[in-house]
């Protein structure tokens, strides 16, 4: 990416979106474009196509979305899917009619099949069935990749498309039902301490597997491919290392000083059993996590004491 190009982060206000602004601005790229969703409303075709024509950004990150834990995914299935697909088309479209040089789609490690091999690598996208509970969001996901890939094959574009397994970090949203299962778990043992609550209970039996990435790191690896990497294929954005929910749950607990006692639900269901990415791509690439899980949690946490009350 030039300098003196501009370059348009779709969704500079959530978690991801932040953190690529941020990283943006730390490497001296600040010809950034960004706008709030009462500026522009990416679901309205108009508004984004009238955007691209009048700013004419040059590379394009594509942040936005609708996001939400196993609560939400489950409740709001058909909110998943349009929305996301909404938002996915219509900026993915301006940007190949406006010529744009390069677009980074984010998407998400649960389009992989719910019992693919472990660790997943990108070749196992759509070899089986995905997880139930947030299938709408997966194809709303798969569709955005699968759309840049397409674009690459019968326009020539250069869209890439980068799959992050589960993040957190700073700007994340810490919604009692709607967030994802570890700014969750700050909020629940949090609010737990400050009450003196003698027990959490949590959903599930804890012993799905997961893997967590902090988001700066996320962000690093986003402008490196876009610097990087052309292809149709999508890349991993992992750290390789997993770890039970009730072993996360402890971790969290712990540092947030939580010493009740942590019960489970098994009538809530787990989602899928196991989810961690071959990231070997990315390494082979050049790029490696640099932020442990302990210590992305404790800055997790000071961001949560700040913002997320």
């Amino acid at each position: 990416m030039n300098k003196e190009d501009k370059i348009f982060i779709a969704g500079h206000r959530g978690m991801v979106g932040s953190a690529i602004e941020r990283e943006l601005r730390k490497q001296g790229y600040d010809n950034l474009l960004t706008r709030t969703h009462a500026e522009l409303d990416l679901m309205r075709q108009r508004e984004v196509e009238e955007f691209f024509a009048a700013e004419q950004p040059a590379y394009v990150f594509l942040a936005a979305a609708k996001v939400g834990g196993i609560g939400a995914n489950s409740a709001q299935l058909a909110d998943f899917m349009y929305v996301n697909m909404m938002i996915e088309m219509n900026v993915i479209h301006a940007a190949w009619q406006n010529g744009c040089k390069k677009l980074a789609f984010l998407g998400s490690s649960c389009i992989y099949p719910k019992l693919a091999p472990q660790p997943m690598t990108e070749s196992c996208l759509l070899t089986g069935s995905l997880e139930e509970t947030n299938e709408a969001y997966a194809l709303a996901k798969i569709s955005g990749l699968k759309y840049c890939e397409y674009l690459n094959r019968q326009y020539g574009t250069d869209f890439i498309s980068l799959m992050p397994t589960n993040l957190y970090g700073p700007n994340d949203n810490y919604h009692p039902e709607h967030s994802h299962v570890l700014p969750a778990f700050i909020r629940r043992f949090h609010e737990a301490k400050v009450a003196g609550a003698e027990e959490v209970v949590c959903w599930g039996d804890g012993s799905p597997l997961r893997e967590f990435l902090y988001v700066d790191d996320l962000a690093e690896l986003a402008v490196f491919l876009m610097n990087n990497y052309s292809g149709n294929e999508t890349v991993n954005a992992g750290t390789g290392k997993e770890i039970t929910i009730k072993a996360l749950a402890e971790l969290i607990a712990g540092i947030i000083g939580y010493e009740g006692k942590i019960s489970w639900d098994p009538s809530k269901p787990n989602g899928m059993p196991r989810k961690l990415l071959d990231v070997s791509k990315a390494t082979a690439l050049g790029w490696t996590y640099k932020t442990e899980l302990k210590d992305g949690i404790r800055l997790a946490y000071e961001d949560f004491l700040r913002h997320g009350i």
